[in-house]
């Protein structure tokens, strides 16, 4: 009987496959990357062609040696890593961790944690793919040379602790061309006019606007003057009926744009939850940037969807992404494992979090199977013979994916219903004049969203990728978050400033864009990796030669706190450390009290009076208490003053 092992990167995933494979088979966590780039030097010979030199993670040790000693006693090993780039290369650096030998390991690939999708797996298995390795070795090596050149001078020029990135600088120069245009936008006035009429018997029958956008209040008093008030009457009245199309099912980026408007859930949440969500086997791979169903999935969805909402409510056709942008179609777009597992059925088996995402994409996948929302939309046109005002009125005349899902909180509403019950030669008696000053918006700030949106839409950097740049960002205060949205601070447009004026091509969209280009060529086999290193590297050398000759100094003042320090007097300040935010007194070295510091949420503690800080457990999670020492209240709940 043949003795196999199955090595997964993390336990939850090694648990749900066990379920699935025999008594022949052990599986094993290799709990991510056992081999990498050490982080205390390059760790890029690049006097011997930009060789990598990887040494296995520091604390791994005894968890490689038992893997070792597990691949001793297998027949086969299978090396089931997550199915992209970056799995593929885990696998190769376990297979040379491991010492395996040819011909005593395959690799297996799934997009589900599915019995069937296992079992299929081990049928198909297969050669490690050097392209996606080699994809993702060339990922790493350019960013290690960005970031392993270009800190130092950071270091050097504004203070320690700074890091750039490809990706990462790329993204800060986007959130700080955004503010540099919220700042320069100059807001443009205009008014709207609006009126308010009935029946002849008064009854009301809805609010029309003007039919143009008016430049000033002299124009909107002109056109109110202008207006016979007494001779109003329904001119025209047109239908149309529209089709609002399905959605398509959920991509990284548009699973993570929604569940950050919809959920508030940060990126990185909505990747921690989803994770979690794959590794039990409740949803399918959640990088994914395709659009893409198996022909058996939508084949069990509209089965679904016939016998739970019928047969008129199937798409006939699927839906397809037309962004014009390459696709990397290597799995298919997020979606639930099993049409049946209904978010009512798993309930009781998630956490909160876990349910309200798991809805979130089994709502999205189902609706993408289902026929578009139709409308009818009526027209009313109401004259005095010169001046025209207009509603509106949308009816839903068939709810199609409506039924199920819902992108906008107010989507099926009907709006305006009054005015559909107008004839054209209907008279309408006047009631009032509503008139109202405007001024033109800004762009608006980024949120996590809309920063995923436009680095998709840009070409900046990967489904992998997008979370882990955001809070790389922010755990470095380049930005901040306020009320969702993402500001510069004054550390972001230092660090900014240095990279514009000696690294330009560095943090160019467009060249960001460009190199992930080249990285999925190498993934397809069209490129040699160590070509775009070869020449990209002696550039950006010459680069960080000439900057560190040629840029300033530039102090950044650390944040005052409103705490005193207790052995000298002076106000504290607000560093930064592995652990998040401290106090430290200014007056270093001479003085060197430090103190943890309690972001205040503005109420009073109920028992000694106070003040509440935010606080976290050993594990991480936030809860609400006490800033004295002496007092015990604690609340998991957000207290409130009344």
């Amino acid at each position: 009987m043949s003795n196999n092992l199955v090595i997964v990167e993390s336990p939850a995933k090694a648990k749900t496959i066990k379920k699935y494979l025999g008594k022949n088979y052990e599986v094993i966590a290799s709990q991510g990357h056992v081999r990498d780039l050490p982080k205390s030097k390059m760790g890029v010979d690049i006097e011997n062609d930009y060789e990598p030199q990887y040494i296995t993670i520091r604390g791994k040790g005894d968890l490689v040696a038992s893997l070792k000693k597990a691949a001793k006693k297998a027949d086969m090993v299978y090396l089931a890593t997550d199915p992209d780039r970056e799995g593929e290369a885990i696998s190769y650096h376990l297979a040379i961790a491991l010492k395996l030998e040819e011909g005593k390991f395959k690799r297996i690939t799934f997009n589900e944690i599915t019995k069937k999708a296992v079992k299929e797996s081990i049928k198909n298995a297969r050669p490690i793919d050097m392209d996606l390795v080699n994809a993702q070795q060339a990922r790493r090596v350019l960013d290690r040379l960005v970031g392993y050149e270009i800190s130092p001078l950071l270091w050097d020029k504004v203070k320690r602790g700074l890091s750039a990135g490809r990706v990462q600088s790329a993204t800060l120069k986007m959130i700080v061309d955004r503010e540099e245009e919220i700042s320069r936008f100059v807001p443009r006035e205009y008014w709207t006019l609006d009126i308010d009429l009935t029946d002849e018997s008064g009854k009301k029958k809805g609010t029309f606007h003007y039919s143009e956008e008016l430049p000033d209040e002299e124009s909107t008093d002109k056109v109110i003057n202008g207006t016979n008030t007494d001779g109003l009457k329904v001119s025209d009245v047109k239908e149309t009926s529209r089709t609002r199309k399905a959605p398509l099912p959920f991509t990284t980026s548009t699973m993570q744009q929604t569940a950050s408007r919809k959920l508030n859930f940060t990126t990185a949440k909505v990747m921690r939850i989803a994770q979690a969500l794959y590794e039990s086997g409740y949803i399918t791979y959640l990088r994914t940037d395709s659009t893409r169903i198996s022909d058996e999935a939508d084949a069990a969805a509209k089965a679904y969807i016939k016998e739970k909402y019928g047969e008129e409510f199937v798409a006939e056709k699927e839906a397809a992404a037309s962004n014009g942008k390459k696709i990397q179609d290597a799995h298919e777009a997020i979606r639930p494992t099993d049409v049946e597992e209904t978010p009512e059925k798993l309930k009781a088996k998630l956490s909160r979090d876990e349910f309200r995402l798991y809805q979130l994409i089994y709502t999205r996948f189902l609706a993408s199977r289902m026929k578009g929302a139709k409308f009818l939309n009526v027209q009313v046109t109401v004259s005095d013979g010169k001046e025209n005002f207009k509603a509106t009125t949308s009816k839903i005349v068939f709810k199609g994916y409506l039924s199920v899902y819902n992108a906008d909180d107010n989507e099926n509403e009907e709006k305006n219903a009054l005015a559909e019950k107008l004839a054209k030669g209907d008279k309408l008696k006047f009631v009032s004049f509503d008139k109202k000053q405007h001024f033109t918006a800004p762009p608006a700030h980024f949120t996590e969203a809309l920063l995923v949106k436009t680095m998709e839409e840009n070409g900046i950097g990967r489904p992998s990728t997008y979370a882990p740049t955001i809070s790389t960002l922010q755990g470095r205060r380049y930005v901040i978050k306020e009320d969702k949205n993402l500001y510069i601070t004054d550390l972001g447009e230092a660090v900014n400033g240095i990279m514009e004026k000696a690294f330009p091509e560095i943090i160019d969209v467009e060249f960001t864009a460009n190199m992930e280009m080249l990285l999925d060529s190498i993934g397809d086999g069209d490129i040699e990796w160590k070509t775009v290193i070869r020449n990209f590297y002696p550039d950006l050398e010459n680069q960080v030669q000439k900057a560190g000759k040629v840029l300033e100094n530039v102090k950044i003042a650390d944040e005052v706190s409103d705490t005193e320090c207790e052995e000298c007097g002076r106000m504290m300040v607000i560093k930064y450390g592995p652990h998040g935010k401290f106090l430290a007194c200014p007056g270093f070295p001479e003085c060197r009290n430090t103190k943890p510091y309690f972001e205040k949420i503005g109420v009073d503690c109920p028992k000694c009076g106070q003040d509440i800080v935010v606080k976290k457990t050993k594990k991480g999670r936030r809860f609400y208490g006490c800033i004295s020492q002496e007092c015990d209240y604690m609340s998991w709940q957000k207290p409130k003053n009344e």
